[in-house]
C-alpha cells in the first residue's frame, strides 16, 4: 500500500494537469457522451448550469454532487470550500452568502488556486479568497465558518478521520457542512484500488458508505443527515483498462455498489457558561 504521501502528490500531479485544460477539453477526452469513456474524473458530476453564480470558465466537470444545492448558505455567511478547484463552487456560493458575506476555497494544487484567483478577479469578486493548504491543516483559524462545503474531494485524502477533526474545529458552534462525495457498499476488485488513475477518479480512494458515515458521528456532528444519494456507474470501457473479462464479469454479477452522498451534519452549540467551584471540571 502507497504511503499517504505518495498517494496525495499522485492525486496533485493529476490534478495539476487537469487544471491546465478547459472543461471541454475534459469532456472530449473522454468522448463526451459519445463511445468511449477513457477517464474517470469526470463520470459523477453533475449539471451545474441552472444554478446561480454558475461560471463555465470555473466548471472542470470534476465533482459527484451538488453540495451548494443542499448547504443551507444564509446572506452573510461565511464559506469555505475544501478542494474549491477552479472555484466553481466558491462563485455559486457567492451568489448565496452575498457580498456581505465571505467565501474561502482551499486547495493544495497549485495550478488549481492559479486558476481559480484568476477567475474570481476577472469576475470582479472581492469577498472570495482561495489559499493554497491542506484540508487535513487547513489554513484558516478555529471557529469561522458558518457552512463547510466541500464535491468529491474527501474521498482523495487518505486520512479522511483527520479531514473531519479539522471541519470541526473550523465550523463555528452550530454551524454546518453540506459535503458530496463516494463511498462503496461492497468491495472493490483490488486492481481497482491499485490503479492511480482510479484513485484521482475518486472511485479507488472510496471507503464503505458505514464507515464514512460512522467517522462523522465519531468526530463528534450532531444531526446527521443523507441529503441525496446517486449510483454511480463506471462504463465498460473504463473497467477494462482494469479487469480482464472474468473480473469484469464478476464484478457486474456482483453486490458491490459505488454511490455519490451529499452529507449534512453540524456542530454542535456547546454549553460554554461555566461556573464557580468544581462543579465545571
Amino acid at each position: 500500500m502507497q504511503k499517504e504521501e505518495q498517494l496525495k502528490e499522485m492525486v496533485k500531479q493529476k490534478y495539476s494537469e487537469i487544471a491546465i485544460q478547459d472543461k471541454a477539453t475534459n469532456e472530449s477526452s473522454c468522448c463526451g457522451s459519445g463511445c468511449c469513456s477513457t477517464e474517470v474524473y469526470n463520470i459523477m458530476s453533475d449539471d451545474y448550469t441552472t444554478l446561480n453564480g454558475y461560471s463555465a470558465e470555473a466548471d472542470l466537470g470534476l465533482g459527484c454532487g451538488l453540495p451548494t444545492q443542499f448547504a443551507k448558505i444564509k446572506k452573510g455567511n461565511t464559506v469555505i470550500d475544501l478542494g474549491s478547484g477552479a472555484g466553481n463552487d466558491c462563485f455559486i456560493a457567492r451568489s448565496e452568502t452575498g457580498e456581505t458575506g465571505k467565501v474561502i476555497g482551499i486547495d493544495f494544487t497549485p495550478a488549481m488556486v492559479e486558476k481559480a484567483r484568476a477567475n474570481a478577479e476577472k469576475a470582479g469578486f472581492n469577498n472570495v479568497e482561495f489559499r493554497q493548504g491542506d484540508i487535513e491543516k487547513m489554513p484558516v483559524s478555529a471557529n469561522v465558518a458558518d457552512v463547510i462545503i466541500s464535491n468529491c474531494v474527501l474521498n482523495l485524502v487518505p486520512n479522511k478521520a483527520g479531514v473531519f477533526k479539522e471541519i470541526y474545529r473550523v465550523l463555528k458552534p452550530g454551524g454546518h457542512f453540506s459535503i458530496s462525495d463516494v463511498v462503496l457498499l461492497g468491495n472493490l476488485p483490488e486492481a481497482l484500488r491499485k490503479e492511480a488513475e482510479m484513485y484521482a477518479g475518486c472511485v479507488s480512494g472510496a471507503i464503505q458508505k458505514g464507515e464514512y458515515l460512522e467517522l462523522i458521528h465519531a468526530n463528534g456532528f450532531t444531526h446527521v443527515t443523507l441529503q441525496k444519494e446517486k449510483p454511480i456507474v463506471i462504463p465498460d470501457d473504463i473497467l477494462k483498462n482494469y479487469l480482464n473479462e472474468a473480473e469484469l464479469s464478476g464484478f457486474k454479477a456482483g453486490n458491490t455498489g459505488i454511490f455519490s452522498i451529499t452529507v449534512y451534519a453540524e456542530k454542535p452549540i456547546e454549553n460554554v457558561a461555566c461556573c464557580e467551584g468544581d462543579c465545571c471540571k
